[in-house]
């Protein structure tokens, strides 16, 4: 695993101009079922954030391919669930993660299209709560829309310790790509925190009338 991260980001500081490329694989891969509970994606996008941080790569194409990539596993994730059925967890080599694949269920069974959303920030569900989603038969344009919106925010949020680093908390940047990065980290994280908040009441409330 260390030599796959020392690899990708060798590459990509050697190579920036396929930094989008690389960084829009590797969301794909993160959120692309089974492929993603395998992958060390996150912790290559995370120093990908540092490097941006640090004016080695430009944000923009980055930022843009980690959106894309992130909705297209997802979707990709979300029709495999849909078109093998519930019996595919009983196949191989899905029958190894049984339990990944219920604990999704349980978090999408209970919070259904905030589940699709909130999943992609949390690891042990995140490559798995699409494929549940198809399987459940989730609605096509809700599982996109919660798709889209949260890897809208997921690209700056996994980014941003990275850069934060790399910013250092006295160097304000001028308004420019890099510093307008940092305002989209900040507004995404504002999103993210939003979003677990009105998740933790929804759940509180459910818990109640319980």
């Amino acid at each position: 695993m260390q030599s796959f991260i020392d690899q990708s980001v060798c590459f990509i500081e050697n190579h920036q101009a396929w930094a989008g490329l690389v960084v829009g694989l590797l969301a794909f891969g993160e959120s692309l079922v089974l492929v993603g509970i395998l992958l060390p994606g996150t912790t290559v996008l995370i120093i990908v954030g540092g490097l941006v941080g640090a004016g080695i790569v430009q944000p923009l194409p980055v930022l843009l391919a980690a959106m894309i990539g992130a909705t297209l596993g997802d979707t990709i994730s979300y029709f495999l669930g849909k078109w093998l059925g519930r019996g595919v967890v009983h196949k191989w080599p899905l029958n190894r993660y049984r339990r990944e694949i219920a604990r999704a269920r349980l978090f999408f069974q209970r919070y259904g299209f905030a589940a699709v959303f909130v999943g992609r920030f949390f690891g042990p569900v995140r490559a798995t709560v699409p494929l549940v989603a198809g399987m459940m038969g989730m609605n096509r344009r809700r599982f996109q829309i919660a798709n889209i919106l949260s890897a809208i925010v997921w690209a700056p949020v996994v980014l941003s310790p990275g850069w934060l680093v790399a910013k250092g908390a006295d160097n304000l940047p001028e308004l420019d790509a890099t510093s307008l990065f940092g305002l989209a980290v900040i507004a995404a994280m504002v999103a993210a925190i939003i979003v677990a908040v009105i998740v933790i009441r929804l759940r509180g409330g459910r818990d109640t009338r319980a």
